[in-house]
């Protein structure tokens, strides 16, 4: 039987390249805030030899998420893995021109969806005798990266005690958790920053097929063998 996994952000970017490079053999929910792109990444998944299955949902509403995990279950049978990628941040988000509104949703997408989806998807993992959870956070959980900003920063860092708790708490039932880091990638979320990077910038930068085969390695390597973390970035990162 193929397996499932689900992933969310899977409009754009990392999230897209992850599920298109993993589809092959596999069934792939698709979740994210945009019913239009999610299709295109379907489109992609289906022509690599995978089957797909559009689930829109904001991350951080929580009824959606328990909705969109009970239609895989009922159109598939559950998750074996999780490839988690929405995230968000904001062009202000220094402590001299946050908004705490902001700082809310942000963490809401980058921490607390990550948990919740974690949270539903683990009886899954555990009756399926385990699987990947793959994290998709970000270089500034690693080293301090000054232009992140504060909720984002926080929020990503966050994800690495998650992943070490999941490892440590479950790793009898077969769940192994991954923590990628990745340095800057040339997508659509660089029009977050205060200043967006130009076409020079992101030609050297990391592009979303270099993390997608990252994570398809991780989800396609042995049940015994576990990747804690992976630090990814460009040669031109400082």
């Amino acid at each position: 039987m193929s397996r499932v996994l689900w992933v969310t952000g899977g409009g754009s970017g990392m999230g897209r390249a992850a599920a298109v490079a993993a589809a092959s053999g596999r069934r792939v929910a698709l979740s994210g805030r945009r019913e239009d792109a999610l299709a295109e990444t379907a489109r992609l998944v289906e022509d690599a030899g995978g089957e797909a299955l559009v689930l829109p949902l904001d991350a951080r509403d929580a009824d959606a998420l328990t909705a969109a995990h009970a239609q895989i279950k009922e159109q598939w049978g559950g998750v074996d893995d999780l490839v988690l990628s929405a995230g968000l941040n904001a062009p202000k988000r220094l402590w001299a021109n946050q908004s705490m509104s902001d700082v809310e949703a942000i963490v809401a997408t980058n921490l607390t969806a990550v948990v919740r989806v974690v949270d539903l998807v683990l009886p899954d993992l555990r009756e399926r005798g385990g699987g990947q959870v793959v994290v998709i956070s970000s270089y500034s959980a690693w080293r301090y990266s000054p232009i992140a900003g504060v909720a984002y920063s926080a929020s990503k860092s966050a994800l690495a005690s998650v992943c070490q708790m999941l490892n440590s708490q479950e790793a009898a039932h077969g769940v192994r958790a991954c923590h990628v880091c990745p340095g800057d990638v040339a997508t659509d979320f660089l029009k977050l920053r205060p200043t967006v990077p130009g076409e020079e910038a992101q030609a050297v930068m990391l592009q979303p097929a270099d993390i997608g085969r990252a994570v398809a390695f991780v989800l396609d390597s042995p049940p015994h063998v576990r990747i804690d973390e992976l630090v990814i970035s460009p040669i031109s990162q400082v």
